[in-house]
């Protein structure tokens, strides 16, 4: 990992920012530290190109906002979104808005590490898909019907509760679809999982309905 790496942080949490900076610094990186997203689209335009790492909540823009803004004025830079634990709806908006990843609070280190970068590695590529839509179909291909469900409730930004009360299942029950989904299409995240249905998506491939009405829940 090169030290010419640059990450900027938007946070309005001095406290994270600072946190965040000791560890990417500590890690190698370079940091740019903003203290809101109103400040940094300010500067964006004129900013060296490195990911970003964006809070969803700020006073004033969120990071939702920040993020579309950005591609209004063509600032090509990967983003990492920030989002509050369970947040799904949030993290299913920023990666359909072209989002590379995003991180739960509260999160692990290895796991921003990883996520910056994936994020940085874009930057040296001139396709920023990892995978074609044909894996993309032979990946979903693999899912049975319940998983394929419970993959469209998490690509509609539902949380487990929520997916289980439209299946007429269990939560657990879901987390058991949910771990079996993300084992078949080889993917370590949910962002990751998230984006192999949208590169689906976008080529015309279509999901399994969620299936709302059953006449024996499952246990």
């Amino acid at each position: 990992m090169s030290a010419e790496k640059l990450v900027h942080v938007v946070d309005d949490d001095d406290g994270v920012r600072r946190s965040v900076a000791f560890m990417l610094k500590h890690a190698g990186y370079r940091v740019e530290s903003h203290i809101s997203g109103v400040e940094f689209l300010k500067t964006v335009k004129l900013a060296e190109r490195g990911c970003v790492l964006l809070d969803v909540c700020m006073p004033q823009i969120d990071g939702l906002e920040v993020q579309q803004e950005m591609a209004v004025r063509g600032i090509d830079m990967p983003v990492v979104i920030l989002t509050g634990h369970g947040d799904i709806a949030a993290a299913v908006k920023a990666m359909r808005a072209g989002a590379v990843n995003f991180l739960e609070k509260p999160y692990e280190k290895e796991d921003l590490l990883h996520a910056i970068e994936e994020a940085l590695s874009r930057i040296d590529r001139s396709d920023d898909r990892d995978m074609k839509a044909g894996e993309a179909k032979i990946r979903l291909a693999s899912l049975t019907g319940r998983e394929h469900d419970v993959l469209n409730g998490l690509v509609a930004g539902y949380p487990n509760k929520t997916i289980a009360y439209d299946l007429g299942i269990s939560p657990r029950t879901v987390e058991i679809y949910r771990a079996n989904m993300m084992e078949k299409l080889r993917v370590r995240s949910l962002s990751e999982a998230l984006r192999i249905a949208f590169i689906a998506e976008d080529n015309g491939e279509t999901s399994v309905p969620v299936q709302t009405a059953l006449p024996q829940p499952e246990q």
